[in-house]
């Protein structure tokens, strides 16, 4: 497995220690991280820009997920216009449960690919 880039919906700026949102588009942040060989490196976190829209948050979210250049996305579950644009951009879409400690999450669903 070479490098994956894999993107959860976050509460806040805690990183490994954060929780997984219960939403996609209107989440807090994205926690980015890089993953090889089943090793979590290169935590980054994005501010949401779209988490006071109204409408159409989903899609602003996947637009700034796939500029940071993700593979794999984690979150509790999304909107058809998310999904639909996920998929449009090869990107793979995990359940994680809300609440869930993000290093678990990432820790579960690379164990899941491979």
């Amino acid at each position: 497995m070479g490098i994956l880039k894999i993107a959860v919906a976050t509460n806040g700026t805690k990183g490994l220690d954060d929780a997984v949102s219960d939403v996609f588009g209107r989440a807090n942040t994205f926690t980015i991280l890089d993953a090889k060989d089943k090793k979590i490196s290169g935590v980054t976190i994005l501010e949401n820009s779209a988490v006071s829209y109204h409408h159409g948050a989903g899609p602003i979210a996947v637009k700034m997920l796939v500029d940071a250049g993700v593979q794999i996305v984690l979150a509790n579950e999304l909107g058809i216009g998310a999904s639909d644009l996920l998929k449009q951009h090869n990107i793979t879409f995990m359940s994680a449960k809300p609440g869930t400690n993000v290093q678990d999450a990432v820790k579960q669903a690379i164990h899941t690919l491979s």
